[in-house]
């Protein structure tokens, strides 16, 4: 099993707290569209597996025409062998969903859509400078279920201003939608980001942990009311709607990473594209892989293993640890564990390490105190 990711890397506009690699120019769209088709074709070698995901993320994937969406497809269709069972997601902003875009989608291999909903509320939607409105992302939705079985929407809590109603509110209204899958991540503020500017000059008050913690604790508890399975810490899906592509990433399968910016991994080491559309398409052109590489060490797969497993709602297998690692990582393992297991932060059930309940929210922290320090 293996997945293919897509890196469109075009928006309407900057949203205030995002620092992925994109461009409010669709100038380049066209010769963008070339070059990740080249670059499938430069690439195929590298995977000899059975594609099993698509992803196409961004950016916004849903500033792509169909010609364009055709184009990609039929390069991947016509170069890898994709399984027919494969999931297909694209990554699509409301106001972007028009009701004959979303039935153009339907009528080709996309099978799952990701709609960047963010918030129901005008106010938050504001603060965080999103191309569309409340209304649109509700519209969006409704029709969208008509024509997709598998939809995923994405919510951000932890908004400075949101209260714990609002945010509440916010996903009964996801849940009244009947949305299979929801993503909800933490607004966080990045380096060089309108966000992090407007909080240095108090234009916005500062994001607190304290409340995104609350906002997280309310997340566990509504969905899981509602029927939902926290698989992994952000992701919460119907039985049968976890998202093929996450769990594939979080239990270290290979990927291609297509696009400018985009990773790859196969196991032993990763490999990144520059983050520059000029200088990728410039260099797809001549024949050349704009990327670096990195080998990863024991101590690298060890600590990814860790810090993958451990936000997933498998664990940390620890025969599958002795397997790989040998018998001294899972002695290191433990011993690094005993203080959080004495907090109630984790817990061993047969072979397996979990995050608790009241750990969840500190899981990453968790995960950096089991890591293995490289050797200098």
């Amino acid at each position: 099993m293996a997945g293919i990711y897509l890196h469109i890397p075009f928006c309407k506009q900057a949203c205030h707290y995002c620092d992925f690699h994109f461009s409010t120019s669709l100038k380049k769209k066209e010769e963008l569209v070339n070059a990740l088709c080249r670059e499938l074709v430069l690439r195929k070698y590298e995977l000899e597996e059975t594609v099993q995901t698509i992803y196409l993320g961004g950016g916004t994937p849903s500033l792509l025409s169909l010609k364009d969406l055709n184009k990609i497809f039929k390069t991947i269709y016509d170069h890898y062998t994709v399984s027919e069972t494969a999931e297909i997601t694209l990554e699509a902003n409301p106001d972007d969903l028009s009701p004959e875009y979303v039935i153009q989608l339907s009528r080709g291999v996309i099978n799952r859509l990701s709609i960047g909903v963010q918030s129901f509320f005008e106010e938050d939607l504001i603060l965080m400078n999103r191309a569309h409105n409340a209304e649109e992302a509700e519209r969006c939705i409704l029709h969208a279920r008509e024509f997709f079985e598998n939809i995923s929407i994405d919510l951000i809590y932890g908004i400075p201003h949101m209260s714990e109603t609002r945010w509440i509110k916010n996903l009964r209204k996801a849940i009244a939608l009947d949305v299979p899958h929801i993503s909800c991540y933490a607004l966080t503020v990045e380096p060089n980001t309108a966000l992090k500017t407007f909080i240095e000059k108090g234009t916005i008050p500062p994001v607190e942990e304290e409340l995104a913690q609350s906002h997280y604790k309310s997340l566990l508890e509504i969905t899981e009311q509602a029927g939902y399975i926290n698989y992994e810490f952000s992701n919460f899906g119907k039985p049968g709607f976890e998202s093929q592509n996450n769990m594939a990433y979080w239990l270290g399968k290979p990927y291609l990473g297509i696009g400018p910016s985009a990773h790859s991994f196969n196991g032993n080491e990763r490999a990144w594209n520059v983050a520059n559309n000029t200088k990728y398409i410039k260099s797809i052109e001549e024949g050349h892989l704009p990327q670096e590489k990195e080998k990863l060490s024991q101590e690298d797969k060890y600590n990814e293993y860790v810090m993958t497993r451990l936000r997933t709602q498998l664990g940390i297998h620890l025969q599958e640890v002795q397997e790989i690692f040998g018998e001294t990582s899972k002695a290191y393992l433990l011993q690094q564990a005993e203080p959080h297991l004495l907090k109630n932060q984790l817990f061993v059930d047969g072979d397996h390490i979990h995050v608790t309940r009241e750990g969840k929210f500190l899981s990453d922290g968790i995960a950096s105190d089991l890591f293995m320090l490289k050797e200098d």
